[in-house]
């Protein structure tokens, strides 16, 4: 049967969590914040939206979350005519970033409430830990 997991380490995996979390929050900040750049020259590429990738670790003998790397999103970049901007290319096609800032808006929202989620699991972990103490004391 396997061993059950204190309250120390579920506050360790939470705030892995939140650590994971808050590092996802800043690369879609950054995403949102270039949604509407573009090139700086003439046929450029535009920002490319980054993808946070988290992978399992351990941490206090339970398993928690890190944030492993940011990569690239693949996906088309959005054309647009505009032949009078300077990043156009010689058919008049600017290209625009392939951030989608309803997906990052959702994907923040998420974020949030994983956040959120795991700050509440440190909080009741902390009150079962005071509540325990009070116990003793009696």
């Amino acid at each position: 049967m396997p061993e059950p997991v204190a309250r120390n380490s579920a506050m360790a995996v939470a705030a892995s969590a939140l650590k994971a979390q808050q590092s996802r929050m800043r690369v879609i900040a950054e995403n949102i914040a270039n949604a509407q750049s573009t090139a700086t020259t003439a046929g450029g590429m535009p920002y490319r939206r980054q993808i946070p990738v988290f992978e399992a670790r351990n941490v206090d003998g339970a398993t928690g979350v890190t944030l492993a790397e940011v990569r690239p999103d693949q996906s088309e970049f959005r054309k647009e005519y505009d032949p009078s901007h300077p990043a156009a290319d010689a058919d008049g096609y600017v290209l625009r970033p392939n951030v989608n800032s309803l997906v990052e808006a959702m994907d923040m929202r998420e974020a949030q409430r994983a956040y959120e989620a795991n700050l509440n699991v440190i909080e009741t972990a902390r009150s079962m830990d005071a509540r325990i103490l009070d116990l003793l004391k009696k």
